[in-house]
């Protein structure tokens, strides 16, 4: 498999896009990985990258978005940040990715068992480990975590049926907040040109599902 050119990524459309990276994931839960050559994909984009896709992820080491789509050098834009939220710097890049390089989708993807939201659940034992930076970061859930929970029901890591809850939150406010926060984005998609969608890895199955 090669890597895009400019030729072949104009070509694509934003539904096209998700198809791929559809594929890549069956591919991938099924041991079946794409035949490549990576270095001659580094050959390839020695002069430029023609990414058909911008993927917004979390750090978790698990869920490598080349790894979890099987795709190559070229192939996407990988952004990642503990709990696959966006700020300004984000979306600066995710415009980038699709205004100037050519990107026809954006895709946020969570995941299950997330690290970051766990420890926004447990956020009053964190905080007082001194950690001024980590507590700025999972003090960006709180608000979502008051969404989901329950009056009563206990806010913990160990409560899977609320981090499960809070990850598919976090995923749809993020999507929200792209549009809400970038115009050039929220144009694009109302133009046709890209897609911006929700996706949840399973970190048992491999498998990914879609949000749309």
């Amino acid at each position: 498999m090669k890597a895009h050119t400019y030729e072949t990524q104009s070509t694509i459309t934003p539904e096209k896009a998700l198809d791929f990276l559809k594929e890549g994931n069956q591919r991938f839960v099924n041991n079946l990985k794409a035949n490549r050559d990576l270095l001659e994909q580094v050959n390839a984009t020695r002069e430029g990258q023609w990414p058909f896709a911008v993927v917004l992820s979390c750090i978790d080491s698990r869920t490598s978005a080349e790894l979890i789509f099987d795709q190559g050098l070229g192939d996407i834009f990988s952004i990642r940040i503990a709990g696959n939220f966006v700020n300004q710097d984000i979306l600066g890049s995710m415009e980038f990715g699709c205004n100037v390089a050519g990107s026809k989708l954006v895709v946020v993807l969570g995941h299950t068992k997330c690290g970051a939201l766990k420890g926004g659940l447990d956020a009053a034992q964190i905080e007082g480990m001194g950690m001024d930076n980590l507590n700025h970061l999972i003090n960006h859930f709180d608000p979502i975590i008051n969404e989901v929970i329950d009056e009563g029901e206990e806010r913990s890591s160990k409560n899977n049926e609320l981090l499960e809850k809070l990850n598919q939150q976090n995923i749809k406010h993020a999507i929200r907040d792209i549009r809400r926060q970038s115009s050039t984005l929220r144009k694009l998609e109302e133009e046709g040109k890209i897609k911006i969608v929700g996706a949840n890895y399973d970190v048992e199955t491999g498998s990914v599902s879609w949000l749309y």
